[in-house]
C-alpha cells in the first residue's frame, strides 16, 4: 500500500481502540482480531499503526475544516485577504481582520482543527506508549517508525502552538482534562520529537528520499529542516534559545541535508506547480491534449509533502485536501487547468505588483484573471458579483485542477480532472498535496543561520526565479550574486514562498509589530458583489492578540474553564 492512500479504517480514534471483524469464509473462531491491548504485537501491526498517524494528520485537512492550517496561515497573512462569497458568513473577515466586531457569534471558528489535531496526535501517543512492548528484529525499523510517529507529532504541537500558543500538552493516550502547558515546554517537546527523528530515521530508510518511493513519508532530512523552521520562529517570537538546542546544531543540520545530494532546486520554477505549468491545446472538434512540464509532487527539491488522495465521500471517509476549494476561483473561470471553488484568500494586489518584472516567480504564484483574459469574459463577469474581496487575483501554486473530458457521445467539455483520472466530488477529493519543506527553504534558512556559504544559498535561490527555457528545451540560469543581509533573505523568503503558508510565521518571528504593520500596509480597495469596498486593518487588532488566534470557546467550555481564552479574543 502507498502512504498517501491511507486506510481511514485502520484505526481507531481516541479511545475507541483497533477492532477487525472477520469474514465466514476466513473460518476464524473469534470475530475480534485486535484492541489497543493486544494489537500492538509486532512490528508489521506499528508498521500499519504508522499508517493510521499519517491518516491523522492528513485529516487535519481532510476532516473538513474551512480553516485548515495552510488556508489560515495564508488569511493571516498580508499576502491574501478573507474572500469567499458576497453573502456568506463573515468568518474568513474574523481571520484575516483579527477582529471579532466582524462577526461576534463566530466564537468556534477553529474547533474541528482544534479536534482533528488532538486525535491525530493521539494516534501518535498511542503508537509511541507501545514501543517498548516490541520485540525490535530490526533495530533499523524501530528508528524508522517511532521516528516518524514523533516527528509527526512533533509537527502536530508546532502548527498548534503557532496558531494558537497556550495549548495542552500530551504525550500519553488520555481523554483526560489537560491544562494548557507552559509554551516552553510545548516547544522543548517538539524539539526533542524532532531530534529523535532526525537521529534515528536511517538516512537510506527509503531507496532515494527524494522520489516517489517515499511517497510522503518523513525522512532524517526533513525533520532536521523541521527543527531548523521551529528553532527560527521560536527564537524570533521568544527572543532567547530554546532548552537543549543550539544554534550551530541547527545549522549543521541543514549542512546535512545538503550535502547529502538527495536533493536539488527544480531549474524551472513553474514546474514545481501543476497549474503554472499545464497547458490543454487543441479544439472541441479534434479533442484536447494536456501539455505539461510539471515535475510532480515527489519532485527532487520537495522534502516534505503532505498527500491527499481522491477517496473521500460523505460517509467518513477523509482523504482529500478540501482546503483547496477555499482557494480557488469563485464559479470557476471557464478555462483549464483551473477549477472552481469558493473564492477565499483572495490575493492582494500590492502583493501581486510587489514582484520584479522578471522575475518567473509571479506569474507560476498567481492567477492573473485580467492578463490571463478571464475577468472579460461574460461569464466571469457574472462570477465577479458573488466574490467578496475581489481583486482580480488568486493563488494559482493551490488551486482546484480541470481539464477537457470526451462525454459518451463524444462532445468535449470542461471538467474536474485529476492527474488522468475522473474520480471524486470536486468539493472534498481535491488530490493536490501541500508542500511542506522544500530545498529552497533549506538553502534559505542555511543563509539566514549563518552558514559559510551562506552567499551561494541565497543566490542560487534567487537566480533560479530569473530562469528561462531555450527552444531547445535546455534551461538558462543566470548567475545572479545577492549580498547576503537579513533583508535581503526575507525579501527572497517572501517571493520564493509566496502563497505557501509560510509568509505569516514569518512575519510573526520578527515581531508582532512588524507583522501587523506588513499586514496594515497591504489594505487597498476591492470589490464586494461587484460594489466598491476597502479593506483595512487595525494594527492594535494584531498586536493586542500577539498574533495569536482564539481557542475555541466549545474546548474551553467542555473543559470547564480548564482552558483559558487567549489574550485580546
Amino acid at each position: 500500500m502507498k502512504t498517501k492512500i491511507f486506510s481511514t479504517a485502520l484505526m481507531g480514534v481516541l479511545a475507541m481502540g483497533l477492532t477487525s471483524c472477520g469474514s465466514d469464509f476466513l473460518e476464524v473462531s473469534s470475530k475480534t482480531e485486535g484492541t489497543t491491548g493486544n494489537y500492538y504485537n509486532s512490528e508489521s501491526a506499528i508498521s500499519r499503526a504508522l499508517i493510521g498517524c499519517y491518516d491523522g494528520w492528513q485529516r487535519t485537512v481532510s476532516n473538513g475544516p474551512t480553516f485548515a492550517f495552510h488556508y489560515l496561515s495564508e488569511l493571516l497573512s498580508d499576502e491574501c485577504f478573507g474572500g469567499t462569497g458576497a453573502n456568506d458568513a463573515r468568518n474568513s473577515a474574523v481571520v484575516d481582520r483579527f477582529d471579532m466586531g466582524e462577526d461576534n457569534s463566530q466564537v468556534d471558528l477553529h474547533n474541528t482543527l482544534w479536534e482533528s489535531y488532538y486525535q491525530a496526535i493521539y494516534r501518535c501517543n498511542e503508537l509511541i506508549q507501545h514501543e517498548n512492548g516490541i520485540s525490535w528484529t530490526d533495530e533499523k525499523n524501530h528508528g524508522k517508525y517511532i521516528g516518524e510517529a514523533r516527528a509527526l507529532r512533533g509537527i502536530l504541537y508546532f502548527d498548534l502552538v503557532r496558531v494558537f500558543e497556550n495549548i495542552p500538552l500530551v504525550t500519553v493516550p488520555t481523554t483526560a482534562n489537560v491544562p494548557q502547558a507552559p509554551v516552553d515546554s510545548v516547544y522543548a517537546q517538539i524539539f526533542r520529537d524532532l531530534k529523535y527523528a532526525a537521529a534515528n530515521i536511517p538516512a537510506d530508510a527509503y531507496p532515494k528520499a527524494s522520489s516517489s518511493a517515499n511517497d510522503g513519508r518523513i525522512t532524517c532530512y526533513a525533520a532536521k529542516a523541521m527543527i531548523a523552521r521551529a528553532y527560527l520562529f521560536y527564537t524570533g517570537v521568544y527572543g532567547k534559545e530554546p532548552q537543549d538546542v543550539s544554534k550551530a546544531e541547527v545549522l549543521q543540520g541543514l549542512e546535512d541535508i545538503i550535502q547529502s545530494g538527495e536533493y536539488a532546486l527544480v531549474p524551472l520554477y513553474k514546474n514545481l506547480w501543476y497549474c503554472a505549468s499545464t497547458q490543454w491545446e487543441g479544439s472541441d472538434q479534434a479533442g484536447w491534449k494536456e501539455v505539461s512540464s510539471y515535475a510532480g509532487e515527489d519532485n527532487v527539491e520537495n522534502i516534505l509533502t503532505m498527500k491527499f488522495n481522491y477517496t473521500s465521500d460523505y460517509n467518513g471517509n477523509a482523504g482529500g485536501n478540501n482546503a483547496i476549494q477555499m482557494f480557488s476561483v469563485r464559479g470557476g473561470t471557464f478555462k483549464a487547468p483551473y477549477g472552481q471553488g469558493w473564492g477565499g484568500a483572495t490575493v492582494s494586489a500590492s502583493f501581486a505588483a510587489s514582484y520584479p518584472s522578471l522575475d518567473q516567480r509571479r506569474t507560476a504564484s498567481i492567477i492573473d484573471l485580467a492578463a490571463e483574459g478571464i475577468e472579460a469574459t461574460d461569464a466571469y463577469q457574472k462570477a465577479i458579483l458573488d466574490q467578496r474581496d475581489y481583486t482580480g487575483y488568486f493563488n494559482k501554486k493551490y488551486t482546484a485542477r480541470s481539464g477537457y473530458h470526451q462525454s459518451e457521445s463524444g462532445s468535449w467539455s470542461l471538467t474536474h480532472y485529476y492527474d488522468g483520472l475522473m474520480a471524486g466530488d470536486f468539493q472534498i477529493s481535491q488530490p493536490i498535496g501541500y508542500t511542506v519543506m522544500r530545498y529552497a527553504d533549506v538553502l534559505l534558512m542555511a543563509a539566514e543561520l549563518g552558514s559559510p556559504n551562506a552567499q551561494s544559498y541565497l543566490s542560487q535561490v534567487h537566480s533560479r526565479a530569473y530562469a528561462t527555457q531555450n527552444e531547445d528545451g535546455s534551461v538558462n540560469t543566470p548567475r545572479i550574486i545577492v549580498n547576503v543581509t537579513k533583508e535581503n533573505i526575507m525579501e527572497e523568503r517572501r517571493l520564493e514562498f509566496a502563497f505557501e503558508g509560510l509568509r505569516y510565521w514569518d512575519l510573526l518571528r520578527q515581531g508582532v509589530d512588524v507583522a501587523a504593520r506588513a499586514i496594515v500596509a497591504s489594505g487597498q480597495k476591492v470589490l464586494n458583489g461587484g460594489q466598491e469596498g476597502q479593506i483595512a486593518f487595525r494594527a492594535e487588532n494584531i498586536t493586542s492578540k500577539r498574533g495569536f488566534q482564539q481557542i475555541p470557546l466549545t474546548q474551553i467550555q467542555r473543559s470547564n474553564g480548564v482552558l483559558k481564552q487567549n489574550a485580546g479574543w
